[in-house]
């Protein structure tokens, strides 16, 4: 069984009469420990489609099946526990909290679970040493370099030990040196660490790290590609 399994996955939003297609029919699936990057301009619908994915948008029409999981069938309730304990998100910007130092920023997401502090500080020092930085994890993200940042942001999307890990446009703040090193990461915790990687990029050169390429055009996937 597939882990994602998406069937004529349709987003319409409607701008007085017109009907705008962000995606127009989308079939594909998934299997778990796939490492998979998503392709294409701005527009193409790869940002909307991993927002469906990760449970932060419903479709229009369509079936998304997670895990076996018919995801429109659930409650807002219901929603929110899959984000927390399947799927990590990584973004463009990193999102940490200003005021809190990197082991408190990857603490979050277990602040949220409930989990006993003594728990919450060993998995977070944990996460942080998976990704280089137990050397840093007091301190503060103006501290840190974009690389440093961004690398807090994956352990902090790894710490509920989430088997899917969705990130859009990892490496669009970083150079190309440490967009290279973040992209290194990635290709290490999915082989280790057998996670599920989808990863939103118009950049050919950070898809290249995946197994497999999907392209996107006006909504529609355009073509595959296997590495």
């Amino acid at each position: 069984m597939s882990l994602i399994k998406i069937q004529n996955l349709k987003k319409v939003y409607k701008m007085g009469e017109e009907s705008i297609y962000a995606l127009n029919n989308i079939s594909l699936e998934i299997q778990k420990n796939e490492f998979v990057s998503i392709m294409g301009a701005s527009g193409s619908g790869k940002t909307t489609f991993l927002s469906i994915v990760g449970c932060l948008d419903q479709a229009t029409e369509g079936e998304y099946y997670l895990d076996g999981i018919l995801i429109k069938n659930l409650s807002k309730n219901q929603l929110a526990k899959i984000r927390n304990q399947k799927i990590g998100f990584v973004f463009q910007k990193f999102y940490l909290l200003p005021r809190l130092t990197a082991l408190e920023n990857v603490e979050l997401p277990l602040v949220y679970a409930n989990v006993p502090k003594k728990e919450r500080i060993e998995k977070a020092k944990f996460y942080l040493s998976l990704v280089g930085l137990e050397s840093r994890m007091h301190h503060f993200p103006n501290q840190l370099s974009g690389g440093q940042q961004q690398r807090v942001a994956i352990a902090r999307a790894l710490v509920n030990q989430a088997p899917i890990l969705l990130a859009d446009e990892p490496t669009g703040n970083l150079d190309s040196k440490t967009s290279n090193d973040i992209m290194e990461l990635f290709v290490r915790l999915h082989r280790e660490n057998h996670i599920t990687i989808i990863l939103v990029t118009h950049e050919s050169n950070i898809a290249k790290f995946s197994e497999r390429i999907i392209y996107f055009q006006d909504g529609k996937i355009l073509k595959e590609k296997r590495l």
